[in-house]
């Protein structure tokens, strides 16, 4: 069974604010495959928190084709309590808007052999929360061109 590692990572300034999400997908030996760094839009952190999780499985779905993934193994790293937890089943999901991105998630995990999702400090997280900061910095500075 192959594995892979994705780190995701999802923020606003201001909480809700503009918001981004990045995201780093590694094979087994730790050779990156794809960097995601994308501005959102406005919007809290706990749904970039989701939607950069999303994203990810979205995008290594496509570069490793559906047959590929279901045979695979993914470990997700996140610094998101929330998300971990409630992707784990150990908090419920009480905010009506992050249900939507919760199914959407959970939907897209069974698309893959096996989906961990795995909480890490912030300092283990330093890559994809480098590619947030990198969208909201870009964006920011397009917003000062006009």
């Amino acid at each position: 069974m192959k594995t892979f590692i994705i780190r995701t990572d999802g923020g606003a300034r201001g909480n809700p604010g503009p918001a981004a999400i990045g995201a780093v997908i590694e094979n087994e030996q730790g050779k990156i495959l794809k960097e995601i760094s994308e501005y959102i839009g406005e919007t809290t952190n706990n749904e970039a928190e989701y939607r950069a999780a999303i994203a990810a499985l979205k995008k290594l779905k496509a570069l490793a084709g559906k047959a590929e993934v279901k045979k695979s193994q993914v470990r997700m790293l996140a610094d998101s309590e929330l998300l971990v937890k409630q992707m784990n089943g150990q908090y419920k999901i009480e905010n009506a808007g992050i249900q939507k991105f919760f199914l959407e998630l959970w939907n897209l995990k069974l698309d893959f052999g096996e989906v961990r999702f795995q909480a890490v400090p912030r300092e283990q997280n330093k890559a994809a929360d480098r590619l947030v900061n990198q969208a909201l910095d870009s964006r920011a500075k397009t917003q000062k061109l006009f």
